[in-house]
């Protein structure tokens, strides 16, 4: 059995073409759970009270639909909207899955998605086809194509951001990276059984969704192959700090700037850190990465301690792998850019 979670804010427009996407499905042995979502404090905020009345309204949309399993989540009415830290899409998915596992059980398929995402009849039954194929499997990172929406300048810079995300992809597969994939929250499957097993998702403003595959490939496997795709918006948002919608945003100069491609070179260098770690399993040597990593890690003695907790080579390469994890080979590659990297920008992965 499938569930779809799909958190909403203001999404009144874009969420009936999701409900057909949804009713042409050729597998239908799936339930659709949506957390609408909005601050509380915009009740009583004149710039923002239309959002919240606009959501009441797509609460009232969902609950009429009568040809699908459909749970609401009320995370937007007066009283149960966010309050404090707790806010945002991160959030809003927490809840989401959350609702699921305890729900449905853990043999449930999570299928993330966001509301302006469509998607082709075959789409459910592609990720079931794919998780049976292969039990090893933990997550999917599912192929996608954004959808071209505006005029010529905002069509060029989603072109010029996804094909930013797929060159750094591909070099993390040349290399053999197990953190070859690209995280959208509109783009993910996962079962319930590996969600509860990597403690859930971290409710982040934005990247939690990098988080929570990165955790599904240091405990699992991700796969990247699917036979169909899905389609995510690319329209222009300032809901999330970093992604999709900022990244629409910024002129082909910023994009240069904000999202360059490395060189091969360092994405080479990545590689030999960790063809390195069977050997580190014996004795200690320099790696490409040894510098960084002990100033990231804020010691000399890298290794020794794995060496102490795991006795097997397999084990301990794996560990390896978890530290030089999707997170530290972005930072590695921001600080080796010459001319790019300044302690000012962030480490957060919204260029994966």
């Amino acid at each position: 059995h499938i569930s779809v979670a799909v958190p909403a804010l203001d999404e009144l427009a874009t969420m009936p073409k999701l409900i057909d996407c949804l009713r042409k499905q050729t597998y239908d042995r799936f339930a659709l759970y949506v957390c609408v979502n909005n601050p509380d404090a915009w009740w009583n905020d004149s710039g923002k009270v239309a959002v919240a009345r606009a959501n009441m309204a797509l609460m009232d949309y969902l609950n009429a639909i009568d040809d699908m399993d459909v749970a609401v989540i009320d995370c937007c009415s007066k009283g149960k909207g966010w309050v404090g830290k707790r806010r945002g899409v991160g959030w809003a998915r927490k809840m989401l899955f959350d609702r699921i596992v305890a729900e449905r059980g853990s043999h449930e398929l999570v299928v993330s998605m966001d509301a302006d995402t469509v998607f082709g009849a075959n789409y459910l039954q592609s990720v079931i086809d794919a998780m049976n194929a292969d039990n090893s499997i933990s997550a999917i990172a599912v192929p996608y194509y954004h959808q071209l929406e505006g005029g010529d300048d905002e069509c060029r810079s989603i072109l010029r951001y996804e094909i930013y995300m797929r060159y750094y992809l591909h070099q993390l597969i040349r290399i053999g990276s197990p953190y070859a994939f690209s995280a959208l929250g509109s783009a993910m499957v996962f079962s319930a059984k590996a969600y509860g097993s990597v403690g859930g998702i971290t409710p982040l403003q934005g990247g939690e969704d990098f988080y929570l595959m990165q955790k599904f490939a240091k405990t699992g496997k991700v796969s990247i192959y699917n036979s169909r795709c899905v389609y995510p918006s690319a329209r222009v948002s300032d809901r999330v700090p970093f992604g999709t919608g900022p990244a629409v945003c910024k002129s082909l100069e910023e994009q240069e700037r904000s999202y360059p491609f490395y060189p091969t070179a360092i994405f080479d260098r990545v590689g030999q850190t960790f063809a390195a770690f069977d050997g580190l399993y014996t004795a200690d040597s320099d790696t490409p990465m040894t510098d960084f990593l002990q100033q990231q890690l804020k010691t000399t003695n890298l290794w020794q301690p794995l060496r102490a907790n795991y006795k097997r080579k397999e084990l301990f390469v794996r560990a390896c792998a978890e530290r030089v994890d999707g997170l530290r080979i972005l930072q590695y590659l921001k600080q080796q850019y010459t001319g790019y990297y300044s302690a000012e920008r962030s480490s957060t992965p919204h260029l994966i």
